[in-house]
This record gives structure tokens, sequence and C-alpha cells, in this order.
């Protein structure tokens, strides 16, 4: 590891690598793959990696933020072994800038965008064109992952802008550095709606989920997996080979994702 790569695993250890993360003492050594992955797949992935850890006696060290967010840290140098995105873009802008190995690259997974709000709210919504998002609002914000570079609220916004509801809402969004953010701020009652995945909707009892986007309304939710160019983890291979095998699919699966097979197809 050279020593940009020691910097910034020091630097992620000592933030507790952001949500949550399992942390594993001899990544200090490097001995331990080390995943970058989009925040919306933090209860699934964490099951996996405790199901490899318990198979193979091997730990893995997990970062979870904005795919945005992660990818920049691999451009500066952040030593990550695998990197799963929540969209095509920016694990395109990651082969772009050769940053992964691009044989490695797979779409893994599907998902759906919902609106969300407190668990006790009596709300229910139809979206489709022209639906009254601002009046449901009624004077709050819409929380909503970085519609510019969060992969949830990129998104978003294109669903919004397709049924003619994002100019009426634009001005009342709460914007955030990640999916998971919003759907926090929904569940503590910060904000009366939210716009997530399902599957982060399905990890939080504290919201509820009161409308679904049809699909026709955004880019297919697709979350690619791959190697970064830098990793020579020979077990970073074996995790990632694990994450696309029928032993993880259970775990996503529970958590509402769409396990996708060759080609990027539902399976």
């Amino acid at each position: 590891m050279n020593m940009i790569g020691r910097l910034w695993l020091s630097l992620l250890l000592g933030a507790g690598l952001g949500l949550g993360t399992v942390v594993a003492p001899a990544a200090a050594q490097g001995k331990d793959p080390l995943v970058f992955a989009a925040a919306s797949l933090k209860n699934a992935l964490d099951e996996i990696a405790s199901q490899w850890q318990r198979q193979s006696g091997k730990k893995a060290v997990i970062s979870y933020a904005a795919s945005n967010t992660l990818i920049k840290q691999i451009e500066a140098g952040a030593p990550a072994d695998i990197f799963i995105s929540a969209d095509l873009d920016w694990m395109d802008y990651g082969q772009q800038k050769n940053l992964i190995k691009p044989e490695t690259r797979v779409n893994l997974l599907g998902n759906r965008l919902v609106l969300i709000a407190p668990k006790d709210s009596t709300l229910s919504l139809s979206i489709q064109p022209g639906f009254d998002l601002t009046a449901a609002l009624k004077g709050g914000r819409l929380a909503i992952g970085h519609v510019e570079a969060v992969p949830a609220g990129k998104y978003g916004k294109a669903a919004l802008e397709k049924l003619g509801a994002w100019d009426g809402v634009k001005d009342k969004i709460a914007q955030t550095e990640n999916v998971r953010a919003a759907l926090l701020l929904v569940a503590r009652g910060e904000a009366p709606l939210g716009l997530v995945y399902q599957t982060d909707a399905a990890s939080d009892p504290n919201v509820k989920i009161v409308g679904t986007f049809p699909e026709s309304t955004h880019p297919p939710i697709i979350y690619p997996i791959a190697l970064t160019r830098e990793s020579n983890n020979h077990d970073a291979v074996a995790l990632l080979n694990f994450i696309r095998s029928p032993a993880a699919r259970p775990a996503f699966e529970r958590q509402g994702f769409t396990v996708l097979g060759p080609g990027g197809l539902r399976s």
C-alpha cells in the first residue's frame, strides 16, 4: 500500500468509515478487503459481510456513502478494493478515469423509487402525471439526495420532471449528502415527505411508503460492482465473487433489491 493509500485508510478508520460500517483491526495492515458501497446497501451488505466472515473466516471493511463521494475518494487515492455504485453514471465515471478493472464490472442489483412519510402519516398518493406533490408537502420540504450528484436524487429529479411535478417543488427540497440521510429526516419527522429507494423504506420502521414511482419515469435503477484498478487483494476477488453468488441473493432480496442476472437482466 503506498503512502496515499495508508493516509486514506487512516482517515477512514479514524472517521469510523461512515454509516455504521464493519471495521476490522487487520485492515490497517491491508489484509482485509475494503469495500466502498452506496449508502442504500448497508443493511443487505452488512449481513452478507457477516455471512462471508462465518464461511471464510475473513473480514471485510465497508465504507458507506453516496456513490459520487466514494468514487471521488477512490480517485483521490483511497485504497478501496471493491466499488459498488447505486447508478451506472458513477461507475462509468470510474471506468473512464481508469479507476476500476472493467473486466470485473457487472450489473448486480435493481431497486425501486418511492415516496415516504413518517409512519403515522395517513397520506396516500397515486404517483402519476399531474399529481400534486406541493400540496402533499403542506408547507414542508421534500427530503432528497443531492439532485445533481447523489444517484437517488438524480433519479428523483428525473422522475419529478417527467411527471410535471419538479417546478412546483424545486424550491421546497431538503437536499442531503446521501439517500440514508434523506430517510433519516423523514424518520425523525423533520421532513413530511422523502424520496428514497424502496429498500431504504423497508429498513426503517419509522417511515411508510405513500407512493411508488412508475419505472418509466426515470432511468433504470441499477447497482454495478467492480474491483478497483489498484486492488491486488486476493480476498477482495473472493469477496466480490461471494457478493455475486447465489449465497448472497437472499440477503439482497430480504431488503427488497432485485438481483440482476447476466447482462443486467432481472432474474
